[in-house]
């Protein structure tokens, strides 16, 4: 297990222990955050499973799919270098201590 931090959309952050070899999404979602739709359950088909990640994280994050990057620069919600979809981040060891927010929903 690992540590993430997640902010929802009211703005409340609570620390999570996230369980390796799950994505992102799959960990939040588990962790009763409501405000993840993640309608497409991690297929890449959707945008609601969006999330900032922290700056000091971007740089840290596993390189972006093309899929992914299409469906995100469509989103009115994308941030150039901290937008990512949950469902495309495999946790694992080096994400301890990662900080994300919920991104809202387009």
């Amino acid at each position: 297990m690992v540590k993430v931090s997640v902010t929802d959309l009211s703005g409340e952050t609570r620390d999570i222990d996230a369980e390796t070899g799950l994505s992102l999404m799959e960990n939040i979602r588990n962790n009763d955050f409501d405000d993840l739709a993640a309608i497409c359950g991690g297929c890449c088909s959707c945008c609601t499973c969006h999330v900032y990640v922290d700056a000091d994280w971007a740089g840290k994050m596993p390189e972006m799919e093309d899929d992914e990057q299409y469906l995100l620069e469509d989103s009115p919600h994308f941030k150039e270098g901290s937008s990512r979809l949950s469902c495309q981040l495999e946790v694992d060891d080096s994400f301890d201590g990662l900080k994300v927010t919920i991104a809202p929903e387009s």
